[in-house]
């Protein structure tokens, strides 16, 4: 005789499979019933942080990518999206979102949902969402916006990191992971222009990583420093002081009270910062909006997952923003993972990134 035999009768285990049966047939059941459209408009955006017309958007980009429903007890393509745009608006365990409404999933199965709207994503929309700004026309206008706002010239961005808390990974990564602030995360580097649109971000780095590390082994260091020596020479990033002073990349002075030009380099971190803060909001609008990325709720996947989890829900933020999707019914929290500040760069600074953050500060105060 078995043991589990010894423990269970005959009876409770035909009890047992006859629940579990129970159990399918009626999250079919919920799934066959559910058409998330058919709620108002408003609850819709509440629920999975996209208008319905940036939903059928969605759906016309990713819908064949996601499976069809041959047999009857498959996911349509839909319910897929319904389900991760859901884990990506609360960040609650994958079991808590497939016993959602508009789920209707078991925990293995919403895993299988969610990895095939991220690869679906990654192929499909975060390519397009996610661009750098490259003609001279769009950073012509990104420069001038912040010009206006700040009177800080040349600016096409600014650019911060920012950690993402995820479960602790194997045992011979760990330490890379471990950040200042005393949790495993991921140091994500994100640039945004003046109306709050990402347009790059680097989600594979280690929370342990120094914000310079991350920059300086960054292939859009190589492509800005490519573009200033072929004579882009009046267009940079904002970085804070964590960042490498490049002609590229402005950051602020360091301390200078005491010294000659202390009071402009004053003002001019002053003015630094006004346009530069703009990186912080977006950082903590998209947090907010999607918010398995808090720190609150950490993503219970590998780092490689994860990133890859980071970059949709900077496309979403985009996409939120290219569909005017409002965001008046923003719960917001604070996302304290933001206070794991890195040290100042104590590099070297470049010769003639110094005399162009010495132009930049006499010609705007």
């Amino acid at each position: 005789m078995s043991c589990f035999e010894f423990w269970f009768s005959d009876d409770e285990i035909e009890e047992e499979e006859e629940h579990l049966d129970f159990v399918r047939l009626e999250r079919r059941r919920l799934r066959d019933m559910s058409n998330p459209l058919e709620i108002p408009e408003d609850s819709f955006i509440s629920y999975f942080r996209v208008t319905k017309d940036l939903f059928r958007y969605l759906m016309d980009n990713v819908g064949n990518k996601l499976g069809g429903s041959v047999k009857s007890s498959s996911v349509p393509p839909m319910l897929r999206l319904t389900a991760a745009l859901r884990f990506f608006a609360e960040g609650s365990y994958q079991k808590g979102v497939g016993n959602d409404l508009f789920a209707g999933m078991a925990q293995p199965t919403l895993s299988k949902a969610l990895s095939s709207v991220i690869e679906a994503f990654e192929v499909e929309i975060c390519p397009v969402a996610i661009q750098f700004p490259t003609s001279e026309a769009e950073k012509d206008e990104i420069k001038r916006s912040f010009y206006e706002k700040t009177g800080f010239p040349g600016v096409i961005g600014c650019v911060d990191g920012t950690h993402v808390k995820i479960f602790k990974p194997i045992s011979h990564i760990q330490h890379l992971y471990y950040n200042r602030k005393g949790f495993h995360s991921l140091n994500v580097m994100l640039v945004c222009d003046h109306r709050q649109f990402i347009r790059y971000v680097d989600a594979n780095s280690p929370g342990a990583n120094h914000d310079s590390f991350i920059w300086n082994n960054n292939e859009l260091d190589a492509v800005l420093n490519q573009n200033y020596r072929n004579g882009e020479t009046n267009t940079w990033l904002l970085g804070d002081a964590g960042y490498p002073l490049k002609p590229y990349l402005i950051t602020p002075f360091r301390s200078s009270a005491n010294l000659p030009n202390s009071s402009r380099q004053t003002k001019f971190n002053e003015i630094h910062s006004k346009t530069r803060n703009i990186i912080e909001r977006t950082i903590g609008v998209m947090k907010n909006v999607f918010r398995c990325i808090l720190a609150a709720r950490q993503l219970h996947y590998k780092p490689e997952k994860a990133a890859r989890i980071v970059n949709v829900c900077c496309a979403l933020h985009n996409l939120r923003k290219r569909f005017n999707v409002p965001e008046d019914n923003i719960q917001w929290e604070e996302p304290d993972d933001n206070e794991v500040l890195d040290p100042p760069y104590e590099g070297e600074p470049d010769a003639s990134a110094n005399e162009i953050r010495e132009e930049i500060m006499y010609s705007i105060t």
